[in-house]
């Protein structure tokens, strides 16, 4: 069986073209590649885990103080059982804290990029989260200049539209699974929104691909790999050219099912008025426009979200 390739980013550096379009075939193939050689320190992932943990080992009701009602879970924290993924009938088995970007107070996108929420009884927070916020987002946008390349637009095509993107770093947090069997899964079968995601720590079991072939196709890092892969957002912008591909996260089994689980996916969003048209290079007779109408990706967002239950 086909596995997820593992990439060295160093390469765009010193072997640009292979680089380029091997990564480019990864991600027409799976919509994942791994992505190593990416130098963010271990000190500052270490770190970050650490204050997670403590993050999620707070009382419920201390967590509680920082869920933010009706906000669809944008800043602060989001408790167990709410998220459901799309067409599923029962939501995830997970709880999740979220870290936007910081921005003036008077930037026009204020009004949809709230402020963070930094929790008093956890202060290294800000220190460690903001700091893998900032590494993942730099990460991202190699990762998208060198896709970029691939199909044939710019290397800076994306650059002023996502230095100020939405994105979203999210620590989440599996807890043990009950006794007994549970209809739920840690997370549902699903699609990603964004453009890229970024994630730092899929070493522990669990995450699961669908390959095009229709298998269910595992997905563990070593050493410093982080998965990339590939949201609906850009799926749409290359008009089909990256999938966009489903993925979940399974219940593990035996002892480990007593085990929490935790994992940092990084979204990496576009600015909230970017317009999500697919781009010429992407078009051709055998790959009409899908999307002849306009959508801007905060409208893509608000869309999703109602789908996946986090507002009304």
């Amino acid at each position: 069986m086909k596995n997820v390739p593992t990439l060295d980013i160093r390469r765009f550096d010193s072997d640009r073209t292979a680089f380029v379009a091997e990564l480019g075939a990864a991600y027409r193939e799976f919509g994942f590649c791994c992505i190593s050689g990416h130098g963010i320190d271990p000190a500052l992932i270490d770190g970050a885990y650490k204050a997670f943990e403590h993050l999620f080992s707070l009382p419920a009701e201390t967590k509680m103080k920082y869920h933010v009602p009706g906000s669809g879970g944008a800043r602060g924290y989001t408790p167990f059982k709410v998220e459901t993924a799309k067409d599923s009938e029962h939501p995830d088995l997970k709880e999740f804290w979220h870290i936007g970007r910081e921005i003036d107070r008077d930037s026009k996108f204020a009004d949809v990029m709230p402020a963070n929420i930094w929790p008093e009884e956890v202060p290294e927070l800000h220190q460690y989260g903001y700091g893998l916020y900032e590494a993942l987002d730099q990460l991202g946008s190699r990762v998208l200049r060198a896709l970029a390349l691939h199909i044939e637009l710019p290397e800076t095509f994306f650059e002023d539209k996502i230095d100020q993107g939405n994105s979203i770093l999210r620590p989440i947090h599996y807890p043990p699974i009950e006794q007994g069997t549970v209809p739920n899964v840690r997370a549902g079968a699903h699609e990603d929104i964004n453009f890229i995601t970024l994630l730092v720590g899929a070493s522990a079991a669990g995450l699961e691909v669908l390959t095009r072939e229709g298998h269910w196709l595992p997905i563990t890092t070593t050493g410093d790999a982080i998965v990339v892969n590939i949201g609906d957002m850009l799926q749409r912008l290359s008009n089909h050219v990256y999938p966009s591909t489903t993925h979940r996260v399974t219940n593990p089994q035996g002892e480990d099912a007593r085990k929490p689980r935790y994992s940092v996916p990084f979204f990496l969003h576009p600015n909230p008025d970017v317009l999500l048209d697919p781009v010429s290079t992407c078009i051709s007779e055998e790959n009409p426009n899908r999307y002849p109408e306009s959508l801007s990706s905060h409208e893509y967002l608000m869309q999703r979200l109602r789908e996946i239950r986090l507002i009304a």
